[in-house]
């Protein structure tokens, strides 16, 4: 477009006469610029055919980000006019069109690619916002920096300004018209501005405002002062969806990294045959990451290829693995990786905080009423060591010293009570609450229900258990009932089947194991997989001044059981089998949805407020600040199972081979009740990311084709006839006899 720009003009020899013009060198130099932007301009138009053929073939349709899309045209539009000034440039130094052409090719080439390259070969030096490169793919997603503004206009004014030097220099115009000399200064300037990242001002064009981090995720890199180095194993060929996630995870890493360039990252491919696989993959093993077999479509053929959807951030002496992909029991690949894209700034925060923050705050395993063993907690114990002191606090104490109980469990910011089966005292429960008062958060998971086996008819009876702590939460405004939770949505359980070496394990439906997936959006259950509760119960709530959210409950078709109740396992299977096939009775599965697991937040009152204490201590209070309390109708919940005595994973049933939410849920909600920073609510942020919609894809594939293909052309001939058409009439001749 512009390499015929001055280049023509100096082979015809008509430069000296449009110089002899009554218009200015700035005039001439600008027209020329504005003609070619213009003209440029009118030939991107018909690409916005593309934003409607992504709107129609979107999943659902219209399904597109506004936003992001104007941000697009905006970074493309910047970038043709830093093009176009270089052009105009290279069209000024030479007579030949070709020689002008390849100037600026490889002028925009070097801009655009040049600083990058010198960046990879000396990786101590960062020069690659220099580059054109870093600038638009900022303003190409949506995010309009007054630094990438400013760059843009700078360098297309630094190469406009040179054009006018170039030209003045060849004695084309008079000596004593200097009023363009200043452009050579003003630009270098604004261009200075822009390299120097100043003002720092960015707006977010994207309507889920996913390129901006909240300040939780900045305050957890705000004081780094040494490198964090971040291996990304998503490289090589990828599923589309995984490129999604690729393209997110760069996406968000470069935004940490314009906060803080102590953060460097790269991708790497863990299959590429160039690196050391065998390492890698050691490495990989050590740390537990495990490869996701993904489904490849591609030009109607289905291939698995295995995909390592993890990250390892180095820092100091201290590695950290990342996970970058959510399981999510029934959920497509497609809404894995939404699901993923949206837990990536929690994610890297939760790395960066792990990484660079110290241990702050206390958590006291609560023992001394039967709670459960050590053994059925330790991996989500050794989970919760990433983040927090752990220390065991028996409450044994409490007959002989309560003061000195009380005060020692005041040290711990958070108590963790699992599953006790044994009734509380006045005086433990007394200590617990003034712990509450003092300012501590709990966390109770509680069986309101027994099972006992009867070994002559192999049936199990299910009992209420009573451990003596109504009035406690009662005064908390909830109670947890003694009864059983009976869901259409439930986990399996695996049964043998034959006998001897022909047995095998089956899979069968058993409406006592409530699966629950919260619909909130709650940063406790933001993201998370379904949370396998056994033999639960029902939590009502009671009217106070507390704020209660449930976190958890069943589904809508679920019933609500009395005790005591027989289980008989020879009807029950049978029974949940017709039930999942033919339906549930609506007048048996009437219960709704029922409270599993509930959040009380605000400032709590006192169980003894207004009652004699079971023991004198010093500093009584009636009232607490504000303060959180999580309550669950089920301790089993926090239970990993045992393989040769070894714990498994926290969430994984070995005998069905399925992994449950179990665990996510759990630590989200301890780093809830503890996050004085804010980082947990995060994870409430929602990234709506756009799909096609594969079916119609391939339905409309040639129509659209078509379309985008011919449309352009035929809109770009027609405005070039009528230019053509008009241009004639306006300068044309009259032809006369």
């Amino acid at each position: 477009v512009t390499m015929r720009a001055f280049s023509e003009e100096r082979k015809m020899g008509t430069l000296e006469l449009l110089m002899t013009k009554p218009i200015s060198l700035p005039n001439i130099v600008l027209g020329k610029y504005f003609g070619a932007v213009t003209l440029i301009v009118i030939a991107l138009i018909p690409s916005l055919l593309y934003v409607a053929t992504i709107s129609d073939l979107g999943n659902p349709a219209g399904n597109w980000d506004v936003g992001s899309t104007i941000g697009s045209y905006i970074g493309l539009f910047f970038l043709a006019c830093s093009y176009t000034a270089i052009g105009i440039y290279a069209s000024s130094l030479s007579k030949n069109q070709i020689v002008s052409f390849i100037i600026a090719v490889f002028t925009c080439f070097l801009l655009y690619f040049g600083f990058e390259g010198l960046s990879d070969i000396f990786p101590k030096i960062d020069l690659s916002h220099l580059g054109i490169k870093s600038h638009f793919n900022n303003l190409s997603r949506g995010v309009l920096g007054m630094s990438d503004v400013l760059y843009f206009i700078g360098l297309s004014l630094v190469f406009l300004s040179n054009t006018m030097i170039k030209l003045r220099g060849e004695n084309y115009i008079k000596k004593k018209d200097y009023g363009y000399i200043p452009l050579a200064v003003i630009p270098t300037l604004i261009l200075i501005l822009g390299i120097t990242n100043f003002p720092p001002k960015r707006i977010d064009l994207t309507q889920d405002q996913r390129y901006t981090l909240s300040d939780a995720a900045k305050e957890t890199i705000s004081s780094l002062d040494s490198p964090i180095t971040i291996d990304i194993f998503l490289d090589g060929e990828l599923p589309s969806e995984f490129k999604r996630l690729k393209v997110e995870t760069e996406q968000l890493l470069s935004q940490f990294q314009s906060e803080n360039n102590n953060i460097t990252y790269q991708f790497i491919n863990p299959l590429d045959e160039s690196v050391d696989q065998t390492a890698i993959q050691q490495q990989m093993s050590n740390m537990g990451l495990k490869g996701a077999n993904v489904e490849i479509r591609e030009n109607g053929k289905i291939s698995n290829e295995v995909v390592y959807p993890w990250a390892l951030a180095y820092h100091n002496d201290k590695t950290i693995p990342i996970g970058l992909l959510k399981n999510q029991l029934g959920a497509t690949q497609e809404e894995r990786v939404q699901s993923s894209i949206q837990n990536l700034e929690y994610a890297f925060a939760d790395g960066f905080s792990k990484l660079t923050q110290p241990k702050r705050r206390k958590v006291a395993v609560i023992k001394g009423n039967g709670e459960l063993d050590n053994r059925y907690l330790a991996d989500f114990i050794t989970a919760l060591r990433d983040y927090y002191y752990i220390g065991q606090f028996t409450m044994d104490s409490v007959a002989v010293s309560p003061q000195r109980t009380l005060e020692s469990i005041s040290d711990y910011d958070l108590a963790i009570i699992a599953q006790p089966t044994q009734t509380f005292s006045e005086e433990d429960k007394y200590v617990l609450d003034q712990f509450t008062m003092r300012g501590g958060s709990s966390l109770w998971l509680l069986d309101a229900t027994t099972q006992r086996l009867d070994t002559v008819s192999g049936n199990t009876f299910v009992f209420g258990q009573d451990l003596g702590l109504n009035d406690f939460f009662f005064k908390y405004g909830i109670r947890v009932n003694q009864n059983l939770v009976k869901d259409i949505y439930a986990a399996p359980i695996a049964l043998a089947t034959g006998q001897g070496s022909d047995s095998q394990y089956q899979r069968y439906p058993w409406l006592y194991n409530p699966l629950s997936a919260s619909g909130t959006a709650h940063p406790i259950t933001s993201n998370i997989e379904a949370v396998k509760f056994e033999y639960a119960s029902s939590i009502d709530t009671l009217p106070n001044s507390l704020k209660k959210t449930v976190l958890l409950s069943s589904s809508p078709i679920s019933k609500v059981i009395g005790l005591p109740v027989q289980i008989d396992l020879d009807k029950e299977i049978p029974n949940g089998l017709k039930i999942i096939n033919e339906g549930p009775d609506p007048r048996e599965f009437n219960a709704g949805e029922t409270p599993l697991a509930i959040l009380l937040e605000g400032e709590f009152t006192s169980v003894y407020a207004n009652r004699i204490k079971p023991f004198k201590t010093n500093n009584a209070s009636d009232k607490s600040g504000p303060n959180k309390i999580v309550v669950i109708s089920d301790g089993d919940i926090i239970k990993n199972q045992l393989d040769r005595g070894r714990p498994l994973e926290l969430g994984f049933d070995k005998w069905t081979n399925a992994y449950y939410g179990n665990k996510d849920f759990l630590i989200n909600t301890v780093n809830y009740l503890l996050d004085d920073s804010g980082l947990i609510n995060i994870r409430s942020k929602e990234i709506a990311v756009p799909f096609l919609d594969p079916q119609k894809t391939n339905q409309k594939r040639t129509q659209w084709q078509v379309i985008n293909l011919l449309l352009p052309l035929v809109l770009l001939g027609v405005f070039g006839v009528l230019f053509y058409y008009f241009r004639r009439k306006k300068y044309g001749q009259p032809i006369t006899a």
